[in-house]
């Protein structure tokens, strides 16, 4: 880390979004609370936060999200309950989830765009750097993702996001990533010069299969360039648009991480999501594998 390049302490997590790809399950509870195997999707990204070295999370809430700030608050009945009968270990894992990192909370009025959401946490990120995680994407890896990211902006004092490679039939499914190689030690290959950031482009006008992951690290100069971002189709700030902005002005790295990601933001993408997850689970995963094979037609 350079002398001038400040530690990474806190994420974003933007989780105000009204989840309607998931109704009517989504109807009463937030889209981020929807379990995969036994844990809500955004207890996936808090931990990765946590793998990473990050001390402070933001949830960006909205209405009707009241149940995010009930899960990672504290539960002492329920804590005394499982205790009373013996389940010492469940009551253990209770009290883990509320103190395993320090939580606030800023809500965003009006679904203005993930843009929106990130500025609104302004006030309580500062003059720091700071992840974004989405939280409908999991990357549950021994090396998270975003403490790569972390890597990378603490060597170079320059924000970062992740990119991997994608189908080129599926461009129009990602904001895809223009870079040019600029290798450094130890990353290679894998670090890139952001040019430019294109939403959802046409296969033919890709300008690579390099789609943006859903997990960012970026200096506190990104809020000026939001603050500077027009709002696009629906009257949406758009953190891409933010970002060409810094790419041009400060720089950015597009960093090619490594890991698998699993895309929970859609139906298909949540069971699949699921699936994995359930197959990696070692307690049971044997015996769900052992059933899944019993499904072959």
């Amino acid at each position: 880390m350079t002398a001038k390049t400040k530690r990474v302490r806190k994420a974003v997590l933007p989780a105000a979004g009204l989840g309607t790809r998931f109704l009517p399950a989504t109807k009463a509870q937030p889209k981020e609370m929807l379990p995969i195997v036994d844990k809500p999707l955004i207890q996936y990204v808090v931990e990765e936060c946590v793998a990473s070295g990050i001390e402070n999370i933001i949830i960006v809430t909205g209405r009707g999200k009241n149940a995010i700030e009930d899960h990672f608050d504290s539960s002492p009945e329920l804590e005394r309950f499982l205790e009373e009968r013996g389940k010492k270990e469940q009551a253990e894992q209770v009290r883990q989830i509320s103190n395993m990192v320090h939580f606030s909370y800023t809500r965003q009025k009006e679904p203005l765009g993930l843009g929106h959401a990130v500025l609104t946490a302004r006030e309580l990120v500062g003059d720091e750097p700071f992840a974004v995680l989405l939280g409908d994407v999991i990357i549950p890896d021994r090396r998270p993702a975003t403490q790569q990211l972390v890597e990378v902006y603490e060597a170079t004092g320059i924000g970062a996001i992740a990119v991997e490679e994608v189908p080129r039939e599926k461009t129009h499914l990602y904001g895809i990533a223009d870079g040019e190689p600029a290798p450094q030690p130890p990353w290679g290959a894998r670090l890139l010069r952001v040019r430019n950031l294109v939403e959802k482009p046409k296969p033919d006008e890709a300008p690579s299969n390099l789609g943006i992951t859903g997990r960012y690290v970026l200096p506190p100069e990104v809020f000026d360039c939001l603050e500077r971002t027009s709002p696009g189709s629906g009257g949406e700030i758009q953190l891409t648009d933010a970002l060409r902005l810094l790419a041009q002005e400060i720089g950015l790295w597009a960093y090619i991480y490594e890991g698998t990601s699993y895309d929970a933001g859609d139906k298909l993408g949540f069971l699949k999501a699921t699936v994995e997850m359930a197959l990696k689970n070692p307690e049971f995963g044997e015996d769900f594998r052992a059933y899944l094979r019993l499904l072959k037609p």
